[in-house]
């Protein structure tokens, strides 16, 4: 934006604590932002939590170039400060904001499919993948039926397969795969997994845990790279594509299943589980499991970002996929157990097949075109042609 400069109010109650990095909760909650000025809405109340529709550190949004009053860094009480910023500042803000996708809009152009706000998030988290009474304990017990889901799917489709190893002689790569939790398993049934992930402490933990089963050394192979790293270097190389929690963190969902299907072999399957995009999954994946039950930590989602089925059917099957299975997927928080339901307006997994390479090459016609050239066929079949 041009001019002008960012006024920030700030309401009520006092900031525990004597850290600029608890003074910079100021920024949480972001109101609206115009071309020429933009201004920041926080309640900070003390001892409780507020909702907002949307929330953007000001710190990320500023890159890191916030100017906090005096008083604010001394952890004294907030009153009423104007703050002015640089144009460089300014000019950042507005990238950021413009980075959020809207419910009108939720799908963006980008060109990366990683969001830096998603890194932040779980770049704390990167030793806590394998606590099973930690943060990630859902992702844990929700192996009880993805790693089945996956497997049953995979065997139905094979003709023969060693019974102790039914996923043997097949290259999976795992999307997002944080500290390994799915990429194990999936090992220990035969296949040959490469799990990525953006951050290299989260590699850095699933090379530890792996090194404790030898049988797992051969098997699987980290790398910390994005997914459109490995279009030109593994083009077409992989027969399954697991992404598990991963669509609903994504910077752009278009470009992450067209890199998806680039990698993947034709006639591959991609299995992917995530959160629908409704009343619902806003009430029991948000509220309920991040700010009531404390499942996961708060912040973990977005429900801009959630997708529902039918969008994310669409998105694969204009990029070549043909979707087999869509199943809803429900959490007990009481037995901490996964299972499956006939609801996907929470969660749902679902599996789609790459269409074969011919499939993908020829060119779609409009429908009264292809019905003349059907007509045409036909008639050059009856004349003996």
């Amino acid at each position: 934006g041009e001019g002008g400069a960012a006024d920030v109010t700030a309401e009520g109650g006092c900031l525990a604590g004597q850290t600029v990095k608890r003074a910079r909760k100021l920024g949480e909650l972001l109101g609206r932002v115009g071309r020429g000025a933009s201004r920041v809405l926080c309640h900070e109340m003390a001892g409780s939590r507020t909702v907002c529709r949307r929330a953007l550190s000001l710190q990320a949004a500023l890159g890191n170039r916030c100017i906090l009053p005096n008083k604010v860094a001394q952890g004294g009480l907030f009153k009423k400060r104007r703050i002015q910023l640089t144009y460089s500042a300014r000019t950042s803000l507005a990238e950021e904001w413009n980075k959020i996708s809207f419910t009108g809009q939720p799908f963006g152009t980008s060109h990366t499919t990683v969001d830096p706000t998603e890194l932040k998030k779980f770049q704390l988290l990167a030793r806590k993948w394998w606590d099973e009474n930690g943060e990630y304990s859902a992702l844990h017990s929700m192996n009880d039926i993805r790693v089945p889901f996956i497997r049953d799917i995979v065997l139905n489709m094979r003709n023969d397969y060693p019974l102790r190893s039914p996923l043997s002689g097949l290259k999976i790569l795992d999307i997002g795969c944080g500290g390994g939790l799915l990429s194990e398993p999936l090992g220990r049934l035969g296949a040959s997994v490469t799990g990525i992930d953006p951050l290299e402490d989260n590699i850095r933990t699933a090379e530890l845990h792996k090194s404790f089963d030898p049988a797992l050394a051969k098997r699987i192979q980290y790398k910390s790279c994005l997914l459109e790293d490995l279009v030109e270097e593994a083009s077409e190389t992989f027969d399954i594509i697991v992404a598990s929690e991963v669509v609903e963190h994504v910077a752009d969902v278009e470009m992450f299943v067209r890199c998806c299907s680039e990698v993947l072999k034709p006639e591959g399957s991609i299995f992917i589980t995530t959160i629908n995009k409704t009343q619902l999954s806003y009430i029991f994946g948000i509220v309920v499991a991040e700010k009531v039950l404390g499942i996961v930590p708060a912040g973990t989602h977005e429900w801009e970002k959630f997708i529902a089925p039918e969008e994310l059917e669409r998105i694969l099957e204009s990029n070549g996929f043909s979707v087999k299975t869509v199943k809803g997927m429900l959490y007990n928080p009481l037995f901490g157990s996964w299972g499956w339901i006939g609801s996907t307006s929470i969660n749902y997994a679902l599996h789609a097949v790459k269409s074969c390479a011919q499939e993908q090459s020829v060119p779609s016609e409009p429908p009264e075109d292809t019905d003349k050239a059907q007509l045409q066929t036909e008639a050059g079949i009856g004349s003996g042609h």
